[in-house]
């Protein structure tokens, strides 16, 4: 069976639908991603500004702080029911492949954590490029290497032990960890990669338990498929992933730190 993009999407919407409020709650554990962010992408008061796969808006508020009355903020997601996290924002339900708005509008297009969930990566960066202006300039982070971010591959680790291979591949979240391909992609999509830094993410549970929650909380279209499994099956994951995650225990329960690379490109 070949991959099919459309379905793909709508798993996901579905699973980002579904999470709601409660990946609103769990985001808020990575504020020093947004800020790591924010810091590079050179925000300024009256700017206009996109943030791209924006879910329940956090990143888009801090940015919106720094733009000021002037500035306009637009959060943007394919799922609605992230966008209704964040009411008090300009938001827009959009497909990040094709945007519904005009050329050049935005000083700033800004995409946390999102590109790796984009089907085509390039349509999705052709359309930052179209939306932004001559001067502008994106802002984006992905996940390192599957081997550098255990916070999420340690629960894929747990999956791919216990569940038979799926039947159709997703994208891999982790397609854009090494530095050159990430320059790479960028460039094919017309995008010059200014500077590309890594930037560490330190997470702490109390138990297996709290780790497998924080990673269904967060996990949109994986957390979608695992919710369709039977109950049994469900209950079974949640306590095996205990085995994956011995290498990182600590005193006060498992500790996981991983890799995230921040990039900025600007058009050419």
């Amino acid at each position: 069976m070949s991959f099919h993009a459309a379905q793909f999407k709508r798993l996901e919407r579905a699973g980002y639908n579904r999470i709601g409020p409660r990946y609103l709650a769990a985001a808020g554990a990575r504020g020093e991603l947004a800020d790591a962010l924010l810091m590079v992408a050179g925000l300024a008061p009256g700017q206009r500004v996109l943030d791209l796969a924006s879910g329940p808006g956090l990143l888009a508020r801090d940015a919106q702080a720094l733009t000021g009355d002037a500035g306009l903020v637009v959060a943007s997601d394919i799922s609605e029911g992230q966008l209704a996290c964040c009411p008090d924002l300009a938001r827009v339900a959009a497909d990040g492949e094709a945007l519904p708005f005009a050329d050049k509008s935005f000083d700033r297009v800004l995409c946390g954590l999102g590109l790796m969930f984009f089907p085509d990566d390039q349509a999705a960066l052709r359309e930052v490029h179209r939306v932004l202006r001559p001067d502008g300039m994106l802002a984006l982070s992905v996940w390192g290497r599957a081997e550098e971010v255990p916070l999420v591959e340690t629960a894929l680790a747990c999956m791919r032990r216990l569940l038979p291979p799926p039947k159709v591949a997703r994208p891999s979240i982790f397609r854009f960890g090494d530095r050159e391909e990430l320059a790479r992609r960028l460039a094919s999509a017309d995008c010059c990669a200014s500077e590309i830094r890594t930037v560490r993410l330190t997470a702490c549970f109390a138990d297996a338990a709290a780790y497998w929650q924080g990673f269904l909380d967060l996990a949109g279209g994986a957390a979608e498929s695992l919710s369709r499994l039977p109950a049994e099956k469900q209950q079974a994951l949640a306590a095996a992933v205990v085995e994956e995650l011995a290498p990182h225990a600590a005193p006060d329960g498992y500790r996981l730190t991983s890799s995230v690379l921040v990039a900025t490109a600007r058009p050419v």
